[in-house]
């Protein structure tokens, strides 16, 4: 089965408009869209009020892997598996994943730290999911 929304149309920058739309509706009071070189958007870091705190997130985009798991299926036709393509499919996702995870919260099964735990922001500018994969002191046992 091919990847999800790998036939959007919708620009990465609309997406992008929409998952922030989605953020400020749940309580993000800044938002910022992060560019690379090329003038693509990589990330969206936005801040929300916890605890009485600014607590900053990243989530981050990489249209590369993306790229290559429709490269790699033969049920995606040719014409959906280029750089712009996997842009839109990347940032559809990861709304898909925002709009799962508001849910999740609105039901008030998490909290809002807890989904989003692995993107804040830490003292280095990474997220603690980075900080996990580099740092072995913070290796899981498996």
């Amino acid at each position: 089965m091919p990847i999800l929304k790998y036939t959007t149309k919708v620009e990465a920058a609309k997406t992008a408009m929409e998952i922030q739309k989605c953020l400020a509706d749940h309580g993000a009071n800044a938002i910022l869209n992060e560019y690379d070189d090329e003038g693509y958007i990589i990330a969206l870091s936005f801040t929300m009020k916890i605890n009485d705190r600014d607590i900053s997130f990243r989530l981050p985009s990489d249209w590369r892997p993306v790229l290559e798991v429709l490269k790699q299926d033969p049920k995606v036709p040719e014409r959906c598996c280029t750089q712009e393509q996997a842009l839109r499919v990347a940032w559809r996702i990861i709304k898909t994943w925002v709009e799962a995870q508001m849910a999740f919260i609105e039901t008030r099964m998490v909290r809002m730290e807890q989904v989003f735990l692995p993107y804040v922001v830490m003292p280095d500018g990474g997220t603690l999911s980075d900080k996990i994969l580099k740092d072995p002191r913070f290796l899981l046992k498996n």
